[in-house]
Order: structure tokens, then C-alpha cells, then sequence
């Protein structure tokens, strides 16, 4: 396992040092309508995986891959005359992946492994204690090589008197734009655009939309001092161009085609969250969810985690999840579609599959802080083995640490 990238963690380490709040002479009661940061949090992980299905080459070929990621948030709240709590969330993801297999668009093995994922989000909320209310709004944008995605989001929330229910609702919009970076072999003469003001000449990669609509629904209820419950419902509807341009599908007949997918996809997935205390130093997390979509996949995702203090200021948290699937209406492994299919993907993630994920999480939070620094809240360190019964293995290793 190679090393978690921390480079962004060395730059901020000072610079969050000084935001470092003491408490205030007012008391724990005093809200400040001044901007002050709440929390800071930096994030670094690594992922590796390994399979033998690849799409680009027609599920056949390796899957290897790895992404380092960072991502840094900034939360500042404030408290205004009406004592409504203003929230103000930055966020910044750095991704960089490599990928083996997308070498292969290129039919001689010459394209490009790597490539580096760019996404900056914004949230605005603000909450009415009184009225136990709360309300949000955001954007994001993400962009790589082959796409630019711009989002948009609005968020409803509402608490019961004893503030032991909570009614959660978001509504998230995304529209991409997929360049149609095809395979070399299928690849149409390019188009070239010559600029009035210079003789040079370039040539431009077509994109073509693709369009994301989800509504998120959530109930959760404190059943006793024990247990909590949660229902969560999700409706996501998509329309565009779904597939991957450069995704081969070898026909029975020897030919090869690039991915070809409906224009619109539906899904419906339903879960239920259980939490129950056992005592002071264990918890239990379970979940559960069922999923259905349009192109004829059907889910089921079941997962347990068990938080146990070791001390108050330390906890480990083993977690195990299950997921099984059935395939989608047109998928087909190597040279198995034939020219009378009107959809076919050779891509085995909608395939028939089942996959376990198993790991630990290590969380220390000393109550006067980490390395002396009292804002240094809490550190987290979570490692997870990934497998699937299609071959595919991955592990993933990640660092939390959070400044208050």
C-alpha cells in the first residue's frame, strides 16, 4: 500500500492554528454575530484497485487503478439580531488518478493513464431555532479531462418540538457535459476550425449533455434513549448521453462497437437507518436499502458498523457491508451482443455481482486537543478491502483531521 498524499494537510496545519477560538468570557451561552469557523476539515486518501474486466477494451483486460485525493472544508457560522445561525460551508477536492487501462483508447496502448479531478462546492444555511427550522442552498462545479459538471442544490429541514424527529428534504441538479473522446479505431475524422484572426488551425472534441435531477427524503426518530431510527427515500432521474465514448463492445460476429446506452435512466432507492447504544461504550449501526432503476438492475445493500470506546477519547469502529445486484437489461460479457441488440454494454458493473467491503475506523478525540494545538480536534484514520465475485479487489485508506 503506497503512501496517503498529505501535501495539502502541510500547507494548512498553520493556517487553521490561527483560527483557533477561546471560549468566550460571555459564556457558552453567547452567539456571536461576528463570522467565526466552526470546524475545519482535511481529508486524504488513497485507493487502489485490481481486476481483469476492463470496459475500455471490451470487459476483458486490467482494471488497475489509483486515486489520491485531498479535500479541505471551511465552515463559518454567525448568529444574526434574530438569532437565526448563518452557516457558511467552502469545500476543495483534489483528485489524481491513473488508471491502466485508459491507455487502451488509444488501440496502440499510447493514450494517456492520468488525469487530475478539480471540484470546489459552496453551501449557504441558515437555521431558526425557534421555529426549529432549517434552509439551504449551493452550487458545485467538477471538471477533468473528459467532462465539466456544474450542480446545484436546495435543502429543507424541520425539527419536532422535543427535537426528537427531524423531517430532511434536498433537491440536487447536475448538468455535464461528456467529451466523446472515442476509441482510435472508431474515431470519426476530427473537425477543424480555423480562427479569422490566425492562420493556425486545431482540432475540437465534440461533447454532448448529461443531466442529473435526485430529491433526497429523510425521517429520523429518537425511539427511546437507546435507539434511532431513520427512513430515507431517493428519486433520480437522468437524461443524456449515459455511456462512455470510449468503452469498446465486441459483437459476436468479431466487430467493435463503442457503448451504447438508453437516453434515460430512472432510479428508486429506499432505506431504513437503525442505531441502538449498548451501554456507554458500544454502538450499533445498521442500514439497510433496497434499490430499483429503469434499465432492470435491482439491489440490495446491507451494512453494520460497531463503534467501541476503548478510552473516552478513543474509539475503533469495525464495519462489514454486503451488496448484491442483478444486470442490466444490456449487458453482455466479450463477444456475446449481437447486431440485433439496439442497447449493449460490455461495462461489469451492471453486471450480475455480489461484493463485500470490510474494514476498521480509528478515531482519537482528546479533550484538550492533538500535539498540543487545541484546536486539533480529532483524527481519524479508516482503512477498507473491497471485493467483488467479478474479480475486482481494491483497498482504500483514508485520513480525517478536523480543527474546531
Amino acid at each position: 500500500m503506497r503512501r496517503i498524499c498529505l501535501s495539502v494537510t502541510g500547507m494548512f496545519l498553520m493556517f487553521f492554528h490561527s483560527f483557533a477560538q477561546s471560549p468566550s468570557s460571555a459564556g457558552d451561552d453567547y452567539k456571536s454575530l461576528n463570522l467565526k469557523v466552526e470546524d475545519v476539515n482535511i481529508v486524504s486518501g488513497y485507493y487502489s484497485q485490481n481486476g481483469n474486466h476492463s470496459p475500455v477494451t471490451g470487459g476483458t483486460g486490467t482494471q488497475q487503478l489509483t486515486d489520491i485525493s485531498n479535500t479541505i472544508s471551511l465552515k463559518l457560522v454567525n448568529w444574526d439580531l434574530f438569532n437565526h445561525k448563518h452557516s457558511y460551508e467552502f469545500e476543495l477536492g483534489i483528485d489524481h488518478h491513473s488508471a491502466a487501462s485508459s491507455a487502451y483508447v488509444s488501440k496502440t496502448g499510447a493514450s494517456r493513464t492520468g488525469g487530475t479531478r478539480i471540484y470546489p462546492s459552496y453551501t449557504y444555511r441558515v437555521e431558526n431555532e425557534e421555529k426549529r427550522t432549517g434552509f439551504g442552498l449551493g452550487v458545485s462545479y467538477s471538471h477533468e479531462y473528459t467532462y465539466v459538471s456544474y450542480g446545484g442544490n436546495l435543502e429543507f429541514s424541520k425539527k419536532s418540538k422535543d427535537n426528537n424527529r427531524e423531517f430532511d428534504a434536498k433537491a440536487h441538479i447536475y448538468l455535464d457535459r461528456v467529451k466523446l473522446v472515442e476509441p482510435s479505431e472508431l474515431r470519426p475524422a476530427p473537425v477543424i476550425i480555423t480562427s479569422a484572426s490566425s492562420s493556425r488551425s486545431k482540432s475540437t472534441i465534440p461533447s454532448s449533455p448529461r443531466n442529473t435531477f435526485d430529491i433526497s427524503l429523510s425521517l429520523s426518530q429518537v425511539i427511546n434513549q437507546r435507539m434511532q431510527i431513520a427512513l430515507l427515500a431517493d428519486g433520480v432521474a437522468q437524461q443524456g448521453y449515459l455511456g462512455l465514448p470510449f468503452y469498446r463492445v465486441y459483437f459476436n460476429d468479431g466487430s467493435v462497437h463503442i457503448e451504447n446506452m438508453p437516453g434515460n435512466r430512472y432510479k428508486l432507492p429506499l432505506g431504513i437507518r437503525l442505531n441502538y447504544f449498548i451501554g456507554d461504550k458500544l454502538i450499533v449501526k445498521s442500514y439497510y436499502r433496497f434499490y430499483t432503476d429503469s434499465w432492470g438492475i435491482t439491489s440490495h445493500t446491507a451494512s453494520l458498523e460497531t463503534p467501541f470506546k476503548i478510552t473516552p477519547f478513543v474509539s475503533i469502529s469495525p464495519f462489514y457491508r454486503y451488496y448484491i445486484q442483478t444486470k442490466a437489461n444490456f449487458f453482455g460479457a466479450y463477444g456475446t451482443h449481437t447486431a440485433a441488440d439496439q442497447y449493449y454494454s460490455s461495462d461489469y458493473d451492471f453486471s450480475a455481482l455480489s461484493s463485500d467491503y470490510e474494514g476498521l475506523n480509528l478515531r482519537i478525540a482528546p479533550p484538550k486537543g492533538l500535539l498540543g494545538a487545541k484546536s486539533f480536534n480529532a483524527l481519524e484514520i479508516r482503512y477498507g478491502h473491497y471485493r467483488q465475485t467479478t474479480g475486482l479487489s481494491a483497498n482504500n485508506i483514508s485520513l480525517n483531521l478536523t480543527f474546531k
